[in-house]
């Protein structure tokens, strides 16, 4: 069953009267359970092509299919609302909130859907748990390496069940040592939970660790091979 699912997708962004076409007419389908890498050189629109999927951004032309549900027909707030019921985030940066614990905010997502703070903190704790980090989970992040802290940004990214993940650039900012280990986390994560994983990356070292790669060059798909 396909996740999600792009149709024709081109992305264009003006600066003055220069045309750069980040994506070029890409179609393509992640379905349900793949661990997928979006690879290629910085410039080649993998995060562009992130940003659509998870519905952060919208596209010039074409489609992007969500759950089976197309993201041309909705609001602002049907966006909104779909991009968090389905999909979990995993930014190059962290982006944890600095004033906040871990707990708090892998809890965030929860609270802000309306679920009780008990239950929220309940799942928090868990995910926490799963990401060997329960020890940690009333440090602030700026207590914690990066390597922690990204750990503690999957747990954010699946606390609210998403049937995809969607993490751009993961490991960027990752020594190899902790490379290593978010990919071996979301892996595993993906393996247990069965969400879908999307990451794009420009090193080619990481290829041979999943089951599908997708190449983009000046914003085209060049290659799209599933591993043995």
């Amino acid at each position: 069953m396909k996740v999600a699912q792009t149709l024709n997708l081109r992305k264009t962004y003006h600066f003055g009267d220069t045309e750069v076409h980040a994506l070029r007419e890409v179609s393509l389908a992640i379905e349900e359970h793949e661990f997928v890498a979006v690879w290629g050189p910085s410039g080649s629109g993998k995060s562009t092509l992130c940003n659509l999927i998870g519905l952060l951004d919208v596209p010039t032309s074409g489609e992007v299919v969500v759950g089976g549900q197309v993201a041309s027909g909705l609001n602002d707030t049907g966006r909104s609302e779909l991009r968090n019921s389905s999909i979990g985030f995993v930014f190059q940066n962290f982006n944890l909130i600095p004033v906040l614990s871990a707990l708090e905010n892998v809890m965030l997502p929860l609270q802000i859907s309306g679920v009780p703070k008990k239950e929220a903190s309940r799942r928090a704790e868990s995910l926490l748990e799963e990401v060997e980090l329960h020890d940690r989970m009333r440090h602030r992040p700026q207590k914690m390496s990066g390597g922690q802290q990204q750990c503690v940004a999957v747990a954010r990214a699946l606390v609210t069940d998403p049937a995809l993940v969607i993490a751009d650039e993961p490991t960027a900012n990752l020594d190899t040592r902790n490379a290593n280990l978010i990919i071996d986390l979301m892996r595993k994560i993906n393996q247990d939970r069965g969400a879908a994983f999307v990451f794009s990356t420009h090193d080619d070292r990481l290829l041979d660790r999943v089951d599908r790669r997708i190449h983009l060059q000046d914003g085209e798909v060049i290659e799209d091979v599933r591993n043995g």
